[in-house]
């Protein structure tokens, strides 16, 4: 979920940034053009799940979760991805707090927010895997239509 610069400013100004999720990166979680999410400035260290707004080198916003944390950097990919990000502390600008789904107000307090990012980290390498078949399937029907074709 990437949008232009701009979110920084109004968590300063505001304490608070409420926006419409963009882009297929955090799904199933969040769907495009559908949910709100609340982002919060914050003090400190984030912790591994926490899901912070952070600027890219390319000036543009992203929101995905904190897979490990380390000394300078936070370690981060987005649920629907599986490439990590290596992103410095001074980079995230605030934090996931609140998020409405489908009409429904939640936390990431909330029990079943949990379990959700704990199961859905679990499954990460089952979800590797199949992707990795998917990618494998679609090489071996394009070579087969590549051959039929002729």
């Amino acid at each position: 979920m990437s949008t232009k610069a701009g979110f920084d400013d109004i968590l300063k100004r505001d304490g608070f940034l409420v926006y419409k999720t963009r882009g297929v990166s955090m799904r199933p979680l969040f769907k495009e053009n559908r949910d709100l999410v609340t982002i919060r400035p914050f003090e400190g260290t984030l912790k591994k799940y926490d899901v912070p707004l952070y600027r890219r080198r390319d000036r543009r916003f992203t929101l995905h979760r904190i897979i490990a944390v380390r000394d300078n950097d936070y370690v981060i990919r987005g649920d629907n991805t599986f490439v990590k990000e290596y992103v410095p502390r001074s980079d995230v600008v605030g934090v996931l707090t609140e998020f409405k789904r489908k009409g429904k107000n939640h936390t990431v307090d909330e029990t079943g927010y949990r379990v959700y990012v704990r199961v859905w980290h679990f499954i990460y390498p089952l979800r590797w895997v199949l992707h990795k078949l998917r990618r494998f399937g679609g090489k071996i029907k394009r070579a087969l239509k590549g051959k039929t074709a002729k």
